[in-house]
């Protein structure tokens, strides 16, 4: 197996591709060892002294180390982990991890979660990220970001100058996009 590795505007992220499906449907995101018991692959890397999240998307893992650790260290840590895991024959997340069907949707949201799943989120992928639709209430879009989108520096610049322009152009509804927090 060949793990693949490419760095991402957050220099406290790298992205690891192990050429294999990492999900098959929707994203997981990990902010410490205690909520991984979902994933056997996510409790596998958070046992790496040094880890301080975990991302799991379609066909990648973004790993973000806490600030005092390096990656010279981690990095082959991090490549055996994920190897040990596929070798395992363990399932990356247990149990299903589709993503929720909330209902009917207005036409506004309907337009902006299509403009971020073809426009948005494939670029934001390619860094070792994602970012997710939250909600939209009185002309602002809350996005969350996700993997190595999260703490990234430039990620204000994405949202203000990228998303939120791009947004407007097409939807002239949307007045602004914040970022939505809620750890």
């Amino acid at each position: 197996m060949f793990i693949q590795t490419e760095a991402t505007p957050n220099p406290a992220t790298i992205k690891f591709i192990p050429g294999q499906v990492v999900m098959t449907k929707g994203n997981a995101e990990f902010r410490d060892a205690a909520d991984t018991a979902r994933s056997p692959l996510a409790t596998r890397l958070f046992r790496i002294d040094g880890v301080s999240s975990v991302f799991l998307a379609g066909d990648f893992v973004s790993v973000t180390r806490d600030a005092g650790s390096d990656w010279s260290f981690l990095k082959p840590q991090v490549l055996a982990a994920i190897m040990e895991h596929y070798l395992s024959g363990l399932p990356v997340m247990e149990g299903s991890n589709d993503e929720a069907d909330n209902g009917l949707e207005s036409e506004i949201v309907m337009q902006i979660r299509e403009l971020m799943d073809t426009r948005v989120r494939p670029a934001v992928a390619r860094d070792g990220g994602d970012i997710e639709f939250v909600k939209f209430e009185d002309g602002i879009v809350w996005l969350r970001m996700k993997g190595a989108c999260s703490g990234c520096p430039s990620s204000t610049a994405t949202l203000k100058m990228g998303i939120e322009n791009m947004l407007k152009h097409f939807i002239p509804e949307v007045k602004s996009v914040e970022p939505y927090t809620d750890y």
